[in-house]
């Protein structure tokens, strides 16, 4: 109600930038093997019922994981809620 509509998306995005970034830690220590193995995993639980809103934020964490990985390149929060 208040604030510009952006402003009311971002506030509206911004726990979602927080759930992405308290999975940092535990996609860290994957190995290069682990991430084709999470991508099944994320097929298995969409087709078991799980929406793409529940998978979002381990998802993001896994894209940026693998962005620093590669390219040395580390998104940024406001990356986070653009995406």
């Amino acid at each position: 109600m208040f604030g510009t509509k952006s402003e009311r998306d971002i506030r509206k995005i911004l726990p979602v930038v927080e759930q992405i970034n308290a999975l940092e830690t535990s996609v860290t220590p994957l190995g290069p093997e682990d991430f084709p193995k999470k991508t099944q995993e994320f097929r298995d639980r969409l087709k078991e019922g799980a929406t793409l809103e529940e998978l979002l934020p381990e998802a993001f964490a896994l894209v940026r994981e693998a962005s620093r990985r590669t390219v040395n390149m580390r998104h940024f929060d406001s990356q986070l809620v653009g995406g």
